[in-house]
This record gives structure tokens, sequence and C-alpha cells, in this order.
């Protein structure tokens, strides 16, 4: 039986290149000269790092333009709160990974609705989705791309007949 899985997932060397070159511009842009801001990647976290919030204001339209030219979908981005710590601001960014539970069920329950001839289980931060043709698999793929009110960058992978 033909299936494919949905995924919400980022390229984490493409995040560390575009955090790289977002470090670069940071560093030549005159109105950042003598400051000591810069971004720190952990893991699934970015920390942006500067003397002032209006600095921080400025730097995340930086990393934004950096991450789409490396092609990692800015929606999987969350922004905090800007903490002033000492002399220097700082504000985190998470990257989130995967496909929660309420929202794995709601777009099982859009896939349902829709009333396609196919079978949706959620495996974990993904979901399986399994049909007896190639066009009903093809079709739900084509109606969760036009899906607005799914908040989550989703990527099909895994498509076997």
């Amino acid at each position: 039986m033909p299936s494919f899985d949905i995924v919400s997932e980022f390229d984490a060397h493409e995040v560390h290149n575009a955090v790289d070159q977002a470090n670069k511009e940071v560093s030549t842009r005159f109105d950042f000269k003598g400051t000591n801001a810069h971004f720190d990647l952990e893991d699934d976290s970015i920390t942006m790092k500067a003397e002032s919030s209006f600095q921080l204001q400025q730097m995340l339209p930086i990393l934004f333009s950096k991450m789409t030219k490396r092609g990692v979908d800015i929606a999987c981005m969350e922004t905090g709160k800007i903490q002033n710590v000492g002399k220097t601001a700082q504000q985190p960014v998470s990257l989130n990974q995967g496909i929660e539970t309420p929202i794995a069920k709601k777009i099982v329950k859009l896939i349902k609705d829709k009333k396609l001839k196919v079978q949706t289980a959620i495996q974990g931060e993904k979901l399986r989705v399994t049909g007896k043709k190639r066009d009903d698999l093809q079709q739900v793929i084509a109606f969760l791309r036009s899906e607005s009110s799914i908040e989550l960058p989703l990527q099909f992978e895994n498509f076997r007949d």
C-alpha cells in the first residue's frame, strides 16, 4: 500500500551556516561597529546577544533573512522575551522540530473532514498516511500545502508505492 510521512524538521547544518553568515554580517555592519553583538547557536536554540534591546531588534531580521536564504523555514522559529543581564541584552530564539500531539490530532481531523480514502496514524513526532491509490496520497499533500490553519512548516517524505 502506498504511504508517506508528514514531518516538521529543519536541516541543522543549514541553520549552522545561516547563523555563521548572520554573525559575519553583524560584525561587518557599520551600526554594530565596536559592539559585542553576536549569535550563539546551541542545539535547538539561538541566543542573540547585544548591548541594547534596540540592537537585538535590528539583529532579528538579519537572522530571518539568512535562514530564508539557506532554505530554513522561519515558521519553525519562536522568539523569546528580551532579557537585560548587566550591560548586555539577550534574546532566545528556539527552533521547533517535530509535530506535537495536539497539532497532529488537528491534522488528522482535517484529513478526515476532507473525506479522502486514506488512513492517518500518529507515530511519535510524525504522521504516517496510507491509502490504496497514489492519487489519494497526492491529494492529501496538495490539501495540506494549501491549508493555512496549520502553523508549522510541513515536509513530506518516505513516499512509497
